[in-house]
């Protein structure tokens, strides 16, 4: 039995952080786990911006009811879940990504809670768990599942490494050229491709 398991920005929609840059114009908050390793480092600089801004959670949510999947990955997911067990691992928040997963078609997502204030700020974040993508794999390996997995950056090379398969979908050159192991798909045709040559199953 096999199992996908996706990254959900960059690889299935837009990278939330930098659209939210884009409309405030706080070009620091561009910066994702493309950049900063360290997801810790990346999100208390996250926090430090969004309070010295003055930003609220429903800012951001403004911003993330408008965005839509990538092009083609509606249809891509769709042709996942026809032969495989489909999750989503991702280090987003269940408190930004209802109306990405409804586009989505709601997949199963495994991702991170925020912590927010009387006033609607966000002042801390909650991991599900330690190394959580990682972790997440193991945890599928351990109920017989072969796991093929997909991302994009710093955060998913965890995730790539324990599957059976990993695969990089869009990374930055940075990313293809310290993890030179993982093969590199820049469409969905080419990502279905990869997803066929990894299984043990024929697939079309």
């Amino acid at each position: 039995m096999e199992i996908a398991c996706l990254d959900l920005e960059g690889v299935l929609v837009p990278e939330i952080w930098i659209a939210f840059a884009e409309r405030t114009g706080i070009d620091a908050l561009r910066a994702t786990t493309r950049d900063i390793p360290d997801y810790d480092v990346l999100m208390r600089q996250r926090l430090a911006l969004l309070d010295q801004h003055r930003l609220r959670l429903d800012d951001i949510q403004d911003v993330i009811a408008s965005l839509r999947p990538l092009d083609g990955a509606v249809e891509f997911v769709d042709w996942l879940r026809e032969h495989f067990q489909v999750v989503i691992l991702s280090d987003t928040f269940y408190e930004f990504a209802a109306p990405l997963m409804r586009q989505l078609g709601w997949p199963a997502l495994l991702c991170h809670r925020l912590e927010i204030d009387g006033d609607g700020r966000v002042v801390d974040y909650r991991l599900r768990q330690a190394h959580p993508k990682r972790s997440a794999v193991l945890a599928f390996q351990g109920l017989n599942y072969r796991v093929i997995a997909a991302g994009d950056s710093y955060n998913d090379i965890a995730m790539l490494d324990a599957a059976e398969a990993g695969i990089l979908f869009r990374p930055p050159q940075n990313v293809i050229d310290e993890f030179p192991q993982f093969p590199v798909t820049r469409s969905y045709e080419e990502l279905h491709g990869a997803f066929c040559a990894a299984s043990q199953r024929p697939l079309s």
